[in-house]
């Protein structure tokens, strides 16, 4: 009975990496940016078909600054077609270049999307956001002691990018809007939390 199941003790709450045999495998859909693959997987009653987004991998920063009293964080206000809506986020981006270490994914999005720069980075969390049908892991990280990219210096923005609004927000308000439902997206919503809940108020 599930009532009945053990407690587990901290120790024990980890996530086990591991494969389970795959009998076939194959590219079931192209895409421009992601391939959508579909693989037999044995399973504990038996193979069963698994279809999934084969994902590159992200990242996403938490930029903060305290020098008008309180934790302050960027955002960017960015359109979001498969969910018909501009979401508030943090900068973000693919882990596109390969080898490229997430921390310098970040710094390069962080130029890139908020023409920032930070001399202090520490990692915050990494997560798998919808492991049923992605395996996308996206790694997050605070900036701090930030600073403006010199203006000749800047990324020039299209598409998708381009006329993003961006501002500022206190984290207690980040809070706020998290849990009162006022944002949705992901990286926002646990990075904001995961800071809130270190200690940083």
């Amino acid at each position: 009975m599930t009532l009945d199941a053990p407690r587990l003790a901290l120790a024990e709450l980890r996530d086990h990496p591991g494969t389970r045999p795959v009998r076939r495998s194959e590219v079931a859909m192209e895409g421009a940016v992601w391939n959508v693959h579909r693989d037999e997987v044995e399973l504990d009653d038996g193979p069963a078909t698994r279809e999934y987004v084969h994902h590159t991998g992200a990242v996403a920063v938490l930029a903060v600054r305290e020098d008008r009293g309180e934790p302050e964080i960027f955002v960017i206000r960015q359109y979001r077609h498969p969910i018909g809506a501009e979401d508030w986020e943090i900068p973000a981006g693919l882990l596109d270049v390969e080898g490229e270490p997430p921390v310098d994914a970040a710094r390069r999005e962080l130029a890139e999307e908020a023409d920032l720069r930070a001399e202090h980075w520490e990692p915050l969390v990494s997560f798998t956001p919808s492991p049923g049908g992605l395996d996308e892991t996206i790694h997050t990280f605070v900036a701090t002691d930030l600073s403006d990219v010199p203006v000749g210096e800047r990324h020039a923005r299209a598409g998708e990018e381009a006329g993003m609004p961006t501002g500022w927000v206190t984290l207690r308000d980040a809070v706020a809007a998290v849990l009162g439902g006022q944002v949705h997206n992901g990286p926002l919503m646990l990075s904001v939390l995961a800071l809130h809940t270190r200690g940083v108020r």
